[in-house]
């Protein structure tokens, strides 16, 4: 291995007692092949321990822990016991290889298909439609109901556990059913959930203390739990490097192994709530990166980038893209065989790099998301 690489195979320890062999974790990426009812598909196991063992960590897509919650066709489920045999599998396959697995927790809100979820009952904080999905207007949660989701998120972590799994992310980001409550955008609620800056945040605190506590009753080893946000959003009102700040400096105080960036650039600067003197990224590692390790993702593509990450003082960098093009990035790099990493695909590749039909055709399908040769 190149000396200069040495700095991405150190050891991490983690608030929860987990230890990471190394700083290279595989970001959580939707594939869209679990079977109907939910549990995971042979081809999605095939999938994750083709990619399991060189990074220290693997977050799986994320899971849908309310019937209501279903965001993607072909999202794996954990909204019932039901579903622990299947979670089991996923956990044992990742876990097989030598790397922690980690179980992401979701409910996509008012992003979820209606044909997704139990009479097309689309809810969210607020009966504000997307900005995404075009003609659907939610249905604001009672408060009754959003109690309910929360112990679901606790409830999805329990399962977790039982399963097998090292930890579970909760999924704060991507415009989802928790970013939706801290948004001033998509949550416009005059009740004790909505308004005021400490309102909006009530949700996503709840849904955290709510998991760590599951975690006391339940957990007999070390159990992680990590959060995912999106730092910025584009509509006005919206979530602003300063909204995010607030956020942040909430989620520092709840002993948290590790907050995670979803950003689709870490060199992007902020637009909006921050001087763009600083990237995203510096302006958060500076804020919390002191009390939390911070993950750093988007579009790090070789070990040089991803060390180039780790100079800003992040601990710990996420690849995503790369380990479905090239499953075996981080044993090369340990191997000083860097020049062998693949960095396009190939319309015939699909079998080689094990990826299921779903995931495939979108690759195959979706210009300019994965560099396509002949």
């Amino acid at each position: 291995m190149k000396q200069s690489y040495m700095p991405l195979f150190e050891k991490v320890s983690l608030k929860s007692g987990v230890q990471l062999k190394n700083r290279i974790i595989m970001a959580p990426m939707t594939n869209f092949s679990s079977n109907e009812d939910g549990t995971v598909s042979e081809a999605e196991l095939a999938y994750y321990g083709r990619r399991s063992g060189g990074v220290s960590l693997v977050v799986t897509a994320c899971v849908y822990v309310s019937p209501n919650g279903k965001g993607f066709q072909g999202e794996f489920a954990s909204d019932h016991d039901g579903m622990v045999p299947s979670l089991s599998k996923l956990a044992a396959t990742i876990k097989e290889k030598g790397s922690k697995a980690v179980l992401q927790i979701f409910h996509g809100g008012r992003e979820c298909p209606p044909g997704l979820v139990p009479n097309g009952d689309v809810v969210s904080a607020s009966a504000v439609a997307s900005e995404q999905s075009a003609g659907v207007v939610p249905r604001a949660l009672s408060e009754s109901e959003i109690e309910r989701i929360i112990a679901d998120f606790g409830e999805a972590t329990r399962r977790a556990i039982e399963a097998g799994f090292d930890g579970v992310e909760i999924h704060g980001a991507n415009g989802y059913l928790i970013q939706q409550f801290f948004s001033a955008h998509s949550n416009t609620r005059s009740d004790r959930w909505g308004g005021s800056m400490e309102n909006r945040l009530r949700f996503p605190l709840a849904v955290v203390d709510e998991v760590k506590r599951v975690i006391r009753t339940h957990a007999k080893q070390p159990f992680l739990v990590g959060y995912r946000f999106s730092p910025e959003e584009a509509t006005t009102p919206g979530i602003t490097m300063e909204d995010t700040f607030a956020l942040l400096d909430e989620l520092a105080r709840k002993e948290l192994d590790y907050l995670h960036v979803s950003l689709m650039d870490f060199w992007s600067l902020p637009k909006r709530g921050a001087e763009e003197t600083k990237t995203r990224m510096e302006w958060i590692q500076e804020r919390v990166g002191h009390l939390v390790p911070v993950i750093g993702v988007g579009s790090i593509h070789t070990p040089d980038e991803a060390v180039k990450a780790l100079e800003t003082g992040i601990p710990l960098v996420a690849i995503g893209r790369e380990l479905i093009i090239e499953p075996d990035w981080v044993e090369k790099v340990a191997q000083g065989r860097e020049n062998d990493i693949k960095t396009t695909l190939n319309k015939d590749d699909q079998e080689r790099l094990v990826v299921p039909d779903p995931l495939w055709q979108a690759i195959v399908h979706t210009p300019g998301w994965f560099p396509l040769g002949d």
